[in-house]
């Protein structure tokens, strides 16, 4: 059962990639349409194809490893110097080949464009539109996620419910959980809570959650506090007086440490809260901001990665990762014993992450990522710009081609860190479950 939990879950999470990807294309295949460009092809994936379909003027179809997806756009660089009328030969060698082939392959697209608007004819903010279109689906399809999670779902809470009141304190170095004659009777006990009790308000203080009754308590070691609470439609306040005890306590910034506080021994029950609608989308963008830090550092947190693999070391729980590992961990969330409820959640949140991560990814100023198009647009508006404010011709449009060399390179580089996180993720793998 496990075996098969664990495949369930990494299916779900391809599934749920393929869908991310389909979305992103569609992000850039809707404008494009809506702007007068001719698409060809809408693609799922790479390799073979293994289904496509034509309506009107573009091929729908799905390929054979769904690790990304493309739309094929006519005239996405303006026509080489030979189509346009010219010379325009690269030179010899092996970029300058690589350069020539790219002009002629745009310029194939070019003369299968029907009449319909070339991409590079379009004004500088239609293309920037087009390009952030499919970032941009990737953060919509987020904060969707997100918000479900959080306000569809609801977040795991220790609700003012009382599941349990332990009938003695015992010390925290101590392994044994039974009791014995020599230790004292817990506060909660001595005070009569009983499981089920629900708190209504600790020190005269409302109390919503059993966090907030616990930073009172802990907070009043030795003082007598009055805890009301609701005993099957009975209001009963009850007189509490916490021992200082030695506990782990959950600090501000999410550590775990361990101090002296106010202990009464009890337990909450666990439950569902629903979060405010808001909590979904700044979960988002704080997501956002955590993955932007990792980009900008990606060639290090690589190297560290690969050092990581070859020392066996363990890994940072918080660096970057391959679809590998991702279907690895998906399959481990879908395989752990935990309520169905909580392991959805968990694929969720691990779908909405990787889309955060599409979005950032793809906003690199390189191309051929999308932030690479744009940045040419930009460029191409800029110089535009000047020369209208200087009356002078229009210049030409920027040719993106001769920049093939540059991508080769990224594209190269990509591919390197790339085998190493799938090696990393496959014989060194992050560690969240212990």
């Amino acid at each position: 059962m496990t075996a098969l939990a664990f495949l369930i879950g990494v299916v779900l999470l391809v599934v749920g990639l393929a869908v991310s990807i389909a979305l992103h294309e569609l992000g850039h295949l809707l404008p494009a349409k809506l702007f007068g460009v001719r698409v060809g092809q809408y693609m799922i994936g790479f390799g073979r194809t293994l289904w496509s379909r034509r309506f009107g003027q573009t091929e729908y179809g799905v390929k054979l490893l769904p690790v990304g997806g493309y739309i094929s756009m006519a005239g996405m660089y303006p026509p080489s110097p030979r189509h346009a009328g010219g010379e325009g030969r690269a030179g010899g060698g092996f970029f300058a080949t690589m350069v020539q082939d790219a002009r002629d392959a745009n310029d194939e697209t070019l003369a299968g464009s029907d009449g319909k608007r070339a991409f590079y004819e379009l004004p500088m903010w239609q293309r920037i539109v087009i390009m952030l279109g499919g970032p941009v689906m990737n953060l919509l399809l987020a904060v969707v996620l997100f918000t479900i999670v959080f306000s569809g779902v609801g977040i795991q809470t220790a609700t003012t419910t009382i599941a349990g009141v332990n009938e003695c304190v015992v010390a925290a170095d101590v392994e044994r959980t039974t009791c014995t004659p020599d230790d004292p009777i817990s506060p909660a006990r001595a005070a009569g809570i009983e499981p089920g009790d629900v708190i209504v308000s600790v020190a005269g203080t409302p109390v919503s959650t059993f966090a907030e009754a616990s930073t009172i308590i802990q907070a009043s070691p030795g003082t007598a506090l009055e805890v009301v609470v609701d005993r099957d439609g009975r209001t009963l306040p009850l007189q509490v007086t916490p021992m200082l005890a030695q506990r782990e306590v959950l600090a501000t910034d999410g550590s775990v440490t361990t101090a002296e506080v106010g202990f009464v021994g009890m337990t909450a029950v666990v439950g569902y809260e629903r979060q405010p609608i808001a909590d979904g989308p700044t979960a988002a963008f704080e997501q956002t901001g955590r993955v932007a830090g990792i980009i900008v550092q990606l060639p290090v947190k690589v190297y560290e990665t690969a050092v990581d693999l070859f020392t066996g070391s363990e890994r940072d729980p918080d660096g970057p990762l391959s679809i590998v590992g991702a279907g690895r961990i998906a399959g481990e969330v879908a395989a752990i014993d935990a309520p169905i409820r909580d392991r959805a959640s968990a694929l969720l949140s691990l779908l909405a992450s990787l889309n955060i991560a599409l979005f950032v990814f793809n906003l690199i100023p390189l191309l051929p990522l999308d932030g690479g198009h744009i940045a040419v647009a930009l460029w191409d508006g800029i110089r535009r710009g000047w020369a209208k404010v200087f009356r002078r011709p229009p210049p030409r449009p920027v040719d993106a081609t001769a920049l093939v060399p540059v991508t080769f390179v990224v594209v190269i580089a990509l591919v390197g860190m790339g085998a190493i996180l799938i090696l990393a993720d496959v014989f060194n793998p992050i560690a969240l479950f212990g």
